[in-house]
């Protein structure tokens, strides 16, 4: 029995049953959230909101799935601009699902930087909704079809499973012991970009943290002593890790490089904080781009150094706005 088979085996039964199970309990948990929320002083009702999302997330997850079956039972698993579809709509309505339950909206003003493809986009990581987020810009207002460079943790999510493999995506293997393996792969997964598409990976490896930050800017300390300076005046940002954005980049020459960032899911890296930020009046999640033509990124040794800068006037682009959104909320 393959690895594939026996993880859905797992995964599908249990997305259905939690499906099933949040409409049937909804007259229970419903009441019961919105008690403890009003018990603990959040009258945003953060915990309602968030399981109302978590039923529909289950529920268009489970009909990204039927549609995907239907796909297979029709000869149609190898059709690719079907399936692109098919992510189009599913990142689509869990936008709207998400705007629905729990008020946030994304402001994509600057979305039209990223057409036209092909192009390698890269990406801050700051929340659990990352990949939801670049993926609505990307097909729904940017008019594109994405190839990710994700973890591999995330085919765990059906969807993601059984879509993102019959797409030209690469689900990383953080873990694996000879990285020049997965480097081949991300350069083939770029090596075929069309002009309607935009291969696209988060350089920092997880979403940031103080303790995440502090911890690797001190093994770059040991590591390279230099690099570490350039980069010591990260505040929001993770250091990013140059190898896989190299590889894609280096996959298809004639690609323009974007480097985008967010503000406004920061600190949604756990659920944690995702029901202190649900608690408080929501502020438009603003999703930021610019444009870096070909003939101004770098190869070889000197790649790195440009990604660091790259990466520290998205930081300070961050720190400006996060300081504007605080001073706005001060009486």
């Amino acid at each position: 029995m393959s690895a594939t088979f026996t993880r859905r085996l797992k995964s599908i039964p249990a997305l259905v049953a939690a499906a099933v199970l949040l409409v049937m309990l909804l007259p229970l948990w419903l009441p019961l959230a919105a008690l403890v929320d009003a018990v603990r002083g959040r009258f945003r009702l953060p915990t309602a909101r968030l399981l109302a999302f978590g039923l529909c997330w289950a529920w268009l997850e489970t009909a990204g799935v039927l549609a995907a079956t239907w796909l297979w039972c029709t000869r149609r698993s190898g059709d690719e601009p079907a399936h692109f579809a098919l992510q189009r709509w599913w990142a689509a309505r869990l936008m709207g699902a998400l705007r629905v339950t729990t008020g946030v909206r994304i402001d994509t003003a600057e979305a039209d930087c990223l057409s036209p493809g092909p192009a390698v986009m890269l990406c801050r990581h700051a929340s659990l909704a990352d990949s939801l987020v670049s993926a609505y810009v990307v097909t729904s207002h940017a008019g594109l079809n994405p190839r990710y460079v994700l973890k591999r943790e995330l085919l765990f999510d059906p969807c993601l499973d059984i879509v993102g493999n019959r797409l030209p995506n690469h689900f990383l293997d953080r873990g694996a012991a000879d990285s020049s393996v997965e480097l081949a792969q991300l350069t083939a997964l770029s090596a075929g970009l069309r002009d309607d598409e935009i291969a696209i990976i988060f350089p920092e490896g997880t979403r940031a943290a103080p303790k995440k930050r502090a911890s690797a800017m001190e093994k770059i300390h040991a590591r390279d002593p230099e690099r570490g300076e350039r980069l010591a005046g990260l505040q929001h940002l993770l250091p990013p890790r140059p190898a896989g954005s190299a590889a894609l980049v280096e996959g298809c020459p004639r690609a323009d490089v974007v480097v985008a960032w967010h503000v406004g899911f920061d600190g949604l890296d756990t659920f944690g904080g995702i029901l202190r930020h649900l608690a408080r009046p929501p502020r438009p999640v603003q999703f930021h781009a610019r444009r870096i033509r070909r003939d101004d990124v770098p190869s070889g040794d000197v790649f790195t150094r440009w990604l660091d800068d790259q990466w520290m006037v998205s930081d300070r682009a961050v720190h400006a706005l996060l300081s504007d959104s605080a001073h706005e909320g001060t009486p």
